[in-house]
């Protein structure tokens, strides 16, 4: 029977960590670069401040 050939393994698997980890920073600087939305991440709908009800800071005063 062979023995395992742990050197290999060892070095596929920083391969792969040095991989994910350049993909990670590709990601993080797209984000940058379009002012903080990705592609993937929805763009949330702030409300336009139309509504009839007062935010809690801006309590009538008697």
């Amino acid at each position: 029977m062979a023995t395992p050939n742990y050197g290999y393994e060892k070095r596929q698997k920083e391969l792969a960590k040095k991989q994910k980890k350049e993909e990670k920073l590709k990601l993080k600087a797209e984000r940058k670069r379009s002012g903080g939305q990705g592609a993937d991440e929805p763009q949330a709908d702030a409300p336009e401040g139309g509504s009839d009800a007062p935010a809690a800071g801006d309590a009538a005063q008697p």
